[in-house]
């Protein structure tokens, strides 16, 4: 039987580990030790920082696994990369992986290869006061950790009052002695979820987002297909295939941040793996694909096929569920969620269970997929369907 390694235990793992499942491989799952539900699926749990290269290299060859693979988180990219890198697997390198995870690295690749992208500068973390610095890039500015993911340690100030708590956002969220604070584009917001294998994108699908307007925008959901002119997705496809290049990324999913400012498609950035927030089961639907399986086959030498599956392509919704404050779940009510277009209606939580106020993609509590004739149609039914689920935290 072959083996396959999936770094990370999370919600976001959760359906890699069971299509791995699905798919006849034993399942290799390692985290660090916590309360994560992907232990309970594995084959085996070995509990290693994923951060940590040479302990995950040094498991995947006592294991000797024939892949290695993740999804919906940016942090134990580079380790993936290393271990294909040492054992000859299929996934991207270590150089490209550093690259897509350091914001740094990333802004700067992109401006070497002319890809639209906000002004920026590199900050040293002792700076705790940047005044000057947000001056010369004009307000609003955006703090940003660089080695982050999932929104974390990404704030925006507007004026110098913020800087205090934008600095702390930052701190609390890095490893590296700098952080970089970036001029604030404002427009409009999409991604997008795109896959590229032996150097060529064979998909992209641009989405639209739902925005969460905390310290900073953090995606609550998506939608498929997104509105757009010609001029303005060709815009798009042109900037992330030269993001790729800059980057180096290949053989691997891709998510993509864009923001649309004066008509121009802006690259906020890119991960070098599927998207969060439900963005998998998202283009699953649009395009009829079975895209974690295809992410898997990847992983495992095996050409991916994203030949889509629906003559038709199906508009599609998701959202996630939140919490206004944090606290423990006291009750739930899920309500008849027979009606037609609904997919799924789930809580990653129950009762009993603490959860903490909405800030940032990790604080979700649950989701709703609902599919319809057109976006407008499915976003109703999403609407009534999460106004049925009743959820008490104290």
């Amino acid at each position: 039987m072959k083996k396959i390694l999936i770094l990370g235990a999370g919600i976001y793992q959760v359906p890699l580990i069971k299509k791995a499942k699905e798919m006849g491989l034993y399942t290799v799952v390692t985290s660090i030790p916590g309360n994560y539900p992907g232990f309970a699926l594995a084959d085996k749990v070995v509990y290693e920082n994923t951060i940590d290269l040479e302990a995950v290299l040094r498991l995947a060859q006592q294991e000797q696994v024939d892949g290695v693979v993740t999804a919906g988180t940016d942090v134990c990219i580079p380790t993936l990369a290393y271990v294909c890198d040492q054992m000859g697997l299929k996934g991207l390198t270590l150089t490209a992986a550093e690259k897509a995870q350091s914001k740094l690295l990333m802004k700067q690749a992109f401006v070497e290869h002319g890809v639209n992208t906000a002004a920026f500068e590199y900050v040293d973390i002792h700076n705790a006061n940047p005044v000057e610095v947000c001056q010369r890039i004009g307000y609003p500015v955006m703090f940003k950790s660089i080695d982050a993911s999932g929104s974390r340690g990404i704030t925006k100030a507007s004026a110098p009052e913020d800087i205090p708590f934008a600095y702390k956002e930052v701190v609390e969220n890095t490893h590296s002695k700098h952080y970089i604070i970036e001029k604030f584009l404002s427009g409009e917001e999409y991604g997008a979820q795109a896959f590229v294998y032996d150097g060529t994108i064979r998909f992209i699908l641009p989405h639209g987002d739902y925005v969460f307007q905390g310290g900073t925008g953090v995606p609550l959901g998506h939608f498929a297909p997104y509105d757009m002119s010609e001029e303005i997705i060709e815009d798009s496809k042109l900037q992330l295939q030269r993001a790729v290049t800059a980057l180096g990324v290949d053989n691997c999913a891709i998510n993509a941040d864009f923001m649309l400012v004066d008509g121009k498609a802006y690259v906020l950035e890119i991960g070098a793996r599927a998207g969060a927030t439900c963005l998998v089961e998202m283009t699953e639907q649009y395009y009829g694909i079975d895209y974690y399986r295809q992410i898997i086959r990847c992983a495992m030498g095996e050409e991916p096929d994203f030949t889509p599956g629906n003559a038709q392509r199906q508009p599609c919704v998701v959202m996630l569920f939140q919490s206004d404050k944090t606290g423990t779940i006291r009750a739930i009510d899920m309500g008849d969620q027979s009606a037609p277009g609904v997919l799924d209606v789930s809580l990653d939580y129950g009762v009993g269970d603490t959860v903490r106020k909405f800030r940032k993609g990790p604080d979700r509590i649950g989701q709703c997929i609902v599919i319809g004739p057109t976006v407008e149609a499915a976003k109703q039914t999403l609407d009534e369907a999460m106004a049925k689920v009743k959820i008490t935290v104290e």
